[in-house]
């Protein structure tokens, strides 16, 4: 009876406290929104903005760790390659962020593999795909954008050349073509733009541009203006010229896709379908592929064997059917 009688009190005790702290705490805001009252119209916001700033930040210790991260990784040279990637593919990932991305998507892919083989080796095989997985996204993106990008090359001059024609100087004719195109040219452009007017010489700017789309019909455009700038001419009519050669260069591409279409479909059907069957096979019958993945002295080499095979037809497929042009 006493032990209650004891708890009761110091519960109460507690709560008194509580209590205490808390009215303690109403009077000094009151008194600290009545000093700010003096030179603000609402007492309050200042105390508000004051407190919202004092509040911890979950993100800013992970913010932390990944700049630290990238100091570390950023004289490597498969970070600067990283980053060149992610600029191209427009991600605003960092490298140590892309790193972790790797990280992520292996992890993922083990266990997955393990969950749906429940293998070693089907886990391994699945985590050596998600660590390759994040690099294909990035490739598969930056070239996609790039396409993108060079097939919006001739109406991006076709304005260009108007607005040179309507009296616009270059850095003005830049500037309307970030506001006028669709992505990806006003991103690019923009960010052109934004280089010149922090001071960066019109040169390096669409040098930087060229770093980003790495195409030849941008090249010549770059070439054009460089040489306009040093020596003078009509830019007009030379982008004008540069725009036509350009839609006959995406003409015969197309063309060349079309025609080529046969052999890349064939090239990934070819590849693709003795992994496909050894994996549906396994998965419906694993007795009888057992022998052939638990086999360290035969199986295994086999299975190498097969697809480093598979990986040399591959590329000699894609190398027969990418024509250049």
């Amino acid at each position: 009876m006493e032990i209650a009688i004891a708890g009761v009190a110091g519960v109460m005790a507690v709560i008194i406290l509580i209590a205490g702290v808390i009215s303690i705490r109403a009077e000094r805001r009151e008194q600290i929104e009545e000093r700010l009252g003096r030179y603000t119209s609402e007492p309050g916001s200042l105390l508000v903005e004051f407190e919202e700033l004092q509040k911890p930040d979950p993100t800013h210790e992970a913010t932390l760790i990944t700049r630290r991260l990238d100091a570390m990784l950023a004289d490597r040279g498969f970070a600067q390659k990283w980053r060149t990637q992610l600029s191209r593919a427009d991600l605003k990932l960092t490298v140590a962020e892309y790193l972790a991305l790797h990280v992520i998507t292996s992890v993922g892919g083990f266990l997955i593999g393990l969950a749906a083989f429940t293998s070693p080796i089907g886990a391994g095989v699945a985590a050596v795909a998600g660590f390759f997985f994040p690099r294909f996204y990035v490739a598969r993106r930056q070239s996609k954008r790039l396409r993108t990008f060079e097939n919006q090359l001739p109406d991006t001059l076709s304005l260009w050349v108007n607005a040179l024609r309507s009296g616009y100087g270059v850095l003005q004719a830049l500037e309307a073509i970030s506001r006028e195109s669709p992505e990806p040219t006003a991103s690019e452009f923009r960010r052109v733009v934004m280089e010149v007017q922090l001071g960066i010489p019109m040169e390096n700017a669409l040098d930087h541009l060229l770093a980003r789309m790495p195409s030849d019909d941008l090249d010549l455009i770059n070439t054009a203006v460089n040489i306009q700038r040093e020596v003078g001419g009509n830019l007009a009519e030379v982008l004008e010229s540069i725009g036509h050669t350009i839609r006959e260069r995406i003409k015969l591409k197309g063309e060349i896709r079309v025609l080529t279409a046969q052999g890349r479909i064939t090239g990934w059907i070819i590849s693709l379908l003795p992994v496909a069957l050894t994996i549906f096979l396994y998965m419906v019958s694993p007795g009888y592929m057992s022998n052939l993945v638990e086999n360290r002295m035969c199986g295994w080499p086999m299975l190498g064997c097969g697809l480093g095979l598979i990986g040399t037809g591959a590329a000699i497929i894609q190398k027969i059917v990418d024509i250049k042009y």
